[in-house]
């Protein structure tokens, strides 16, 4: 007999879907809950669903109720459900604001807001177990994921993340709709959020195509594309294994900032990539293979 957090989840779940926002069913560590099908290959896999067998994490997400039901059925022990962003119609962006350690996510926004010139506009509002919240807008854009480089405190989930959706279950709490929120519509994120989340590339000054390339150049940049190539699942190794060889070649300290742009476009958190790379350039016993 299914369990009342279950039943209630992905009834949220289906609600949510109806809205056109793909949902997976979660734990209630707020992981996916329906385990990798590749997780006992010998190598690291890529496949992001095409294998046609569910555990795909993000990949999973669906708005058909058929699959939903399904997905939910092969997790009997989800609490919760997560909701892709950055996935069409409405290209969402989570703005997780955190309101412990120390920061304030609600109020760094607010601050943010003031500084750059725009307001933070009404939309849905999710409420965290630890006393923050989650925004709910819509992006014409691709963001990538973040931690922490708005503000202390404002995390953003963007394209290959996700959040976790109001009625889900964690062993932290509950998530629950803000009052008077439910009804909004997603409001779309103010251009200068937008630019702030998502910076332009830096542009490359004009070289002569004639002229010859540093070897180190070439070196940094096949580093940079390297990571720039992974999928999910290899994303923190290939990351660690192109910031070990710049580094084993002099070139750590000049590429590292590099990397972690490189890695939070593929989906890693700024936080996380920059832990990264951080951790390659400890002394090692032997060489990274």
């Amino acid at each position: 007999m299914p369990r009342p957090d279950h039943t209630r989840a992905l009834h949220a779940a289906l609600l949510t879907a109806a809205r056109g926002l793909p949902v997976i069913p979660l734990s209630r560590t707020k992981l996916p809950a329906i385990r990798s099908p590749h997780r006992d290959e010998p190598r690291t896999s890529d496949c992001r669903g095409a294998c046609g067998r569910p555990g795909h994490g993000v990949y999973d997400a669906s708005t058909d109720p058929a699959r939903i039901r399904a997905l939910f059925a092969a997790a009997p022990w989800a609490t919760g459900y997560g909701i892709a962003c950055g996935r069409a119609p409405h290209h969402l962006i989570g703005l997780d604001l955190d309101v412990k350690h120390g920061a304030d996510g609600v109020a760094a926004l607010t601050a943010l807001a003031a500084a750059h010139g725009f307001a933070v506009p009404d939309t849905v509002t999710v409420l965290t177990p630890s006393g923050g919240r989650h925004l709910w807008l819509t992006a014409p854009t691709q963001v990538p994921n973040s931690a922490g480089r708005l503000a202390p405190g404002i995390d953003v989930r963007g394209e290959g993340g996700y959040v976790v959706g109001p009625g889900s279950r964690t062993v932290a709490g509950r998530y629950l709709l803000a009052p008077g929120t439910a009804g909004h519509p997603l409001a779309p994120a103010p251009s200068e959020l937008l630019l702030l989340a998502a910076p332009p590339p830096p542009v490359a000054p004009p070289r002569d195509a004639s002229a010859p390339r540093h070897p180190a150049e070439k070196r940094a940049a096949a580093l940079v594309r390297f990571v720039l190539d992974s999928h999910e699942g290899e994303r923190n190794g290939r990351l660690f294994w192109a910031a070990c060889r710049a580094y084993d070649a002099g070139l750590g300290e000049a590429l590292a900032p590099a990397l972690v742009t490189a890695a939070v476009h593929t989906g890693l958190s700024e936080r996380e990539a920059a832990a990264t790379v951080a951790s390659a350039a400890r002394p090692r016993t032997s060489p990274h293979p």
